[in-house]
């Protein structure tokens, strides 16, 4: 009844909020995802997308498509790979960061295994920027990981805004240093918070350090500091800072997959590569899944998968 090319296009633009960026990622015109909506609305009958000049959003009728889009996607690919005779195998090394690995990511590396059990999957969890250095020096053969707005290497999953976090009772007095809670350098939201607080003029001091999530949530759910962290990912426990606690905006954070490469440049061309593609198109797929609330907030690079050259952190 629905196309699987249209239900592809309609998750690539719930995903980005975007019908030139789910171009982009689908390597298509933006007249095509356009039209690819259009027939999908019409063969439901209902309205799937608000949109105007300035913003796209689901409507109630297409946040319940989501899930059916993925379960018949789901089955569509299931049944290709089996009646096709051949699925990816071989071993594949995929670093993720640990606020990906603590939300939902799990639940899409659980049915990529078992859709793919011939791929051995060995998954690393450390800091966005030691997983590029490790994915540029051949150790990794694809990673999920964060990059600044604006940078254009890796394939974009989603963009969010960064917001301050902290325990629900905590004040922020405006005549005393802001107590940070920080990852280790390198660190993309380590280095937005430093940066905003030192173009705004405001002063801070480091409440604590840790290198794990887990470490960095207890020290800010105890009300020792705030954390600037990924909007659609704030852990329980924890909320966004209201505005009256006069921190700067933070701006934005894009989430991205990169693809290793050989030390001459090229792709690997063993089975790895037919096993990334495959972890790759699982994770696009269910994107909507790995965050509760993604929210858009401007323009996006050229979405090209790319070796990584190590300017990123957590």
């Amino acid at each position: 009844m629905y196309d699987p090319a249209q239900l592809r296009t309609f998750l690539a633009v719930a995903q980005t909020l975007s019908f030139t960026q789910a171009a982009r990622r689908l390597g298509v015109r933006q007249s095509t995802v356009s039209q690819h909506v259009r027939r999908l609305e019409e063969a439901t009958g209902r309205q799937l997308f608000s949109r105007d000049t300035h913003r796209v959003e689901l409507t109630p009728d297409g946040e319940a498509m989501l899930g059916f889009a993925r379960t018949i996607l789901e089955a569509h690919e299931r049944a290709a790979a089996f009646f096709a005779g051949t699925r990816p195998r071989g071993r594949l090394r995929f670093g993720a960061g640990e606020d990906f690995v603590l939300t939902r990511l799990p639940e899409i590396l659980e049915s990529f295994r078992r859709d793919h059990p011939e791929v051995e999957l060995e998954l690393t969890v450390e800091l966005s920027g030691i997983l590029h250095q490790r994915l540029a020096a051949g150790r990794l053969d694809l990673v999920l990981a964060k990059r600044r707005v604006g940078d254009t290497h890796g394939k974009l999953v989603w963009r969010d805004a960064l917001t301050w976090i902290g325990a629900p009772r905590l004040r922020i007095d405006p005549d005393r240093p802001v107590p940070l809670v920080l990852y280790p350098p390198p660190g993309i939201t380590r280095a937005r918070a430093l940066e905003a607080l030192e173009e705004h003029g405001r002063s801070w001091r480091i409440a604590c350090t840790s290198a794990s999530l887990n470490g960095l949530i207890a020290a800010a759910r105890a009300g020792l500091g705030v954390m600037a962290h990924s909007r659609g990912l704030v852990p329980p426990g924890l909320v966004p800072l209201p505005a009256r606690s006069g921190l700067p905006d933070l701006g934005g954070v894009d989430f991205v997959l990169l693809h290793g490469r050989r030390r001459d440049g090229s792709p690997k061309a063993d089975g790895t590569q037919e096993a990334a593609d495959a972890l790759v198109a699982a994770i696009l797929a269910g994107a909507d899944r790995l965050i509760r609330n993604v929210g858009s907030v401007g323009p996006v690079g050229d979405g090209v998968i790319r070796a990584a050259d190590g300017r990123d952190g957590s």
